[in-house]
């Protein structure tokens, strides 16, 4: 064997990143490796905070000065040495895109095969793809600019036209009387500031709303002014609404309404591209089709001039049928997608990428994905390690674990009392090894012996949402139901569609939770007020002093911790502040304490810690909901921003516990649950259920539903193959009587 031969484990010496306990441990490269444990035990640190960005700052640091400046900066991991590293591609669940001009087909690349074929074989012959592409001026819709929607300003969510503007006509956010922007349109002398808008002329009402830019004396000053209209749409509208600040976007959500351009119809091409058809049909009904149509359809398709591209196409379009996705469409905006879509529709990309020999890392690829789905997603991971590439993949599904080649188990707890190596061998050798993994590998939810009763219901009438198919049924009251079928199947449609926005309902989702760099559990779960306010008591000064953005705070990072640096050619970096260490606060607020203890030492606490040092009173309260809901090993000061979506969504919960609720909307509440706190979970959905709530949980896990009192099963199948209702009824009904996808899995899960 040449020395060229020799390398084929990734080594792992002395990782100390976040709570790894100086982890030594070798990872054979070409195989796939599964890494489990319970949340927080360290598998992300290893993965993803060691290996995946080890590789990734080794990769970028090979890059000129001019093209680092626009990569993230990434500090070096805390770990003595990693050896034989491979280039890194982490196919995780972010978003791919914040706006609609990124679509499933332009993120695949399927959209580009499918102009290309276009250009060559539609009639009549129009010219190049770009004729095609509605993020290309050869192509986009002239009137929509291709985004398929035109937005129309409601005037009077801007002004009221019964007051002058002085009296305060103007609605729009930072536009006071008096302020600044108020001055400018008060003082341009094109209209009176004492006359009523109701009483503007025609040609003052012009001026006031649709004026174009122009200079105006306002005193001293030479200042532009603009019509109201002209610059709510250049300031507001040109922005991204995610990036928005709440009570801005609150306002352009009332006064902009969004229609379907009149001009393309909402498919964002121009007339000479929709009038381009192969086989009586233009690109953009192609692009509208379920994409299991679309691979059907472009079967039909034959020619020799594009037959290497067709057979690409092709190749693509199974791919994402295979992975479960066959009921999206090619139109449809990613950021509309969910995590566990947004992940798969990555993946299909790497899967017909010729690089080889790369380390893939995934992040639960199981999340969102039925049990009939996750057997699809272990073949992908499977012809990835078979095209000669190292796959690392963090994941709590025992049919996952199964597959793999190799298995790292960290534990044994979470946090502190996590981080180090329990197991690293095959999963016959895990199976019989002693720690929680193996424990629970072979673990099985029984049946209810007796199903509670429910006292009422909560009807839907009617459904058409998307791809329900008229549906009505009846969600029984004051028991636990779970809403189960394959992804697209309709669950969410039915639950959050039709359910959500009732009275005393509360929607627990994996959404980001919005706030700045200072949000954290203690912050968003309103501990910090009970907090601040002991240590005030105690120490006989004002609760403002505490408070990381307040009175206390650190006057040189904000209260933050953090400096962040912009290098303007080279990479911005984040250092911890020199003036507080990263304790946020000023000295003075550090001298004060509480049972021994200062602010930033309990901020820095687990919240299992916090939870022995405030056992009574609100405070007392809080954390017992937050540790009952699987979040003992989170900080109270992490920031919100370093959350998974299964963290974000028990955050949520625990947080909504304290409402006086009556009923409990969860979608997959065991995302990022190890097997053995799914127990923890449903004695947690029971505890709701006990105190008088109604709990509906839409999930693919088979313990859930096997704990379940009513299973309402949607189905059969994706997008238009779904939409029905299939099954209502217990999971002993569904296990004896059914044949729908869920009862065949459920049914094979008790009886093993």
């Amino acid at each position: 064997m040449s020395l060229a031969d020799s390398h084929q484990v990734i080594q792992v010496r002395g990782a100390r990143e976040n709570n790894l306990a100086n982890v030594s441990v070798d990872i054979p490269k070409r195989r796939l490796t599964v890494f489990t444990g319970v949340s927080g035990s360290g598998k992300s640190s290893l993965v993803f905070g060691t290996i995946a960005a080890e590789s990734q700052r080794l990769i970028n640091e090979t890059y000129a000065a001019f093209i680092q400046s626009f990569l993230p900066s990434l500090g070096r991991p805390d770990v003595d040495g990693l050896h034989n590293l491979s280039a890194a591609i982490v196919v995780g669940q972010e978003r791919m895109g914040s706006t609609s001009r990124s679509t499933v087909g332009t993120a695949t690349d399927t959209y580009a095969m499918l102009r290309i074929i276009y250009s060559h074989l539609g009639t009549p012959h129009i010219g190049l793809s770009s004729m095609f592409s509605f993020n290309s001026p050869d192509g986009m819709c002239p009137h929509c600019e291709g985004m398929g929607e035109v937005s129309e300003i409601d005037v009077d969510q801007l002004v009221d036209r019964e007051l002058s503007l002085k009296e305060g006509a103007i609605t729009v956010p930072g536009h006071a009387v008096d302020s600044w922007q108020w001055q400018v349109i008060a003082n341009s002398g094109f209209f009176s500031p004492d006359k009523k808008l109701k009483d503007f002329t025609e040609q003052e009402w012009a001026d006031f709303l649709h004026k174009d830019q122009v200079k105006v004396k306002v005193g001293p000053n030479n200042l532009t002014y603009e019509g109201l209209v002209t610059k709510v749409k250049r300031t507001f509208l040109a922005k991204d609404r995610e990036s928005m600040q709440p009570h801005i976007r609150a306002f352009v959500d009332r006064a902009v309404v969004f229609a379907t351009c009149p001009e393309c119809e909402g498919t964002r091409l121009t007339k000479a591209a929709l009038s381009c058809k192969i086989n009586g049909v233009n690109i953009a009904q192609c692009a509208a089709m379920q994409i299991s149509d679309l691979a059907e359809f472009v079967r039909g398709f034959d020619d020799a001039r594009v037959a290497p591209l067709l057979s690409s196409l092709r190749g693509h379009l199974d791919s994402l049928v295979e992975i479960g996705l066959g009921y999206l469409s090619l139109d449809r905006p990613v950021n509309t997608l969910s995590g566990g879509e947004t992940q798969r529709v990555k993946m299909v990309r790497h899967l017909g990428s010729s690089l080889t020999d790369v380390t893939y890392v995934f992040d639960e690829p199981t999340t969102g994905l039925h049990p009939h789905d996750i057997q699809q997603m272990n073949d992908l991971l499977l012809r990835l390690r078979d095209k000669g590439n190292t796959v690392l993949v963090v994941e709590h599904k025992p049919e996952v674990i199964a597959i793999a080649d190799h298995v790292v188990d960290l534990g044994p707890g979470a946090g502190s009392a996590g981080g180090r190596i329990c197991y690293s061998g095959d999963v016959a050798g895990l199976r019989a090894s002693d720690s929680l993994t193996g424990r629970h590998l072979e673990h099985r939810t029984p049946l209810r012996e007796r199903v509670r009763e429910p006292r009422g219901t909560l009807s839907i009438k009617g459904a058409t949402l998307n791809n329900l198919k008229d549906v009505s049924v009846e969600v029984p009251m004051g028991v636990l139901t779970v809403v189960t079928g394959v992804a697209g199947a309709g669950k969410s449609s039915l639950i959050h569609g039709h359910l959500a926005g009732r009275e005393g309902v509360v929607v627990a989702d994996q959404s980001p939770i919005r706030g700045s760099r200072r949000s954290n559990p203690a912050t968003y779960s309103g501990l910090l007020n009970s907090v601040r306010n002991a240590f005030a008591k105690a120490n006989g000064v004002k609760p403002a002093l505490f408070s990381a953005n307040s009175a206390g705070a650190c006057p040189n990072c904000n209260g933050i911790g953090l400096v962040y640096t912009d290098l303007t050619m080279m990479a911005g970096v984040a250092s911890v502040c020199e003036e507080c260490q990263g304790k946020r606060f000023i000295p003075e607020v550090l001298t004060y304490t509480l049972r021994g203890k200062n602010i930033s030492e309990v901020l820095d606490m687990s919240i299992a810690e916090a939870a022995e040092f405030f056992t009574t009173g609100q405070a007392g309260a809080v954390l017992g909901r937050l540790v009952d809901v699987g979040l003992s090993y989170l900080r109270l000061g992490q920031p919100l921003n370093t959350l998974s979506g299964g963290e974000r969504q028990r955050l949520k919960l625990a947080v909504s516990m304290a409402e006086k609720s009556s009923t409990y909307i969860l979608d997959e509440p065991t995302t990022g649950l190890h097997m053995a706190d799914v127990d923890k979970l449903l004695a947690l959905l029971d505890q709701l259920v006990d105190d008088g709530n109604t709990v509906i949980v839409i999930e693919h896990s088979k313990a859930v539903m096997a704990h379940a009192d009513w299973l309402i099963d949607v189905g059969p199948g994706g997008g238009h193959d779904g939409g029905q209702v299939v099954f209502e009824g217990t999971p002993a009904e569904l296990v004896a009587k059914s044949d729908t996808l869920t009862a065949r899995h459920l049914r094979e899960y008790i009886s093993a």
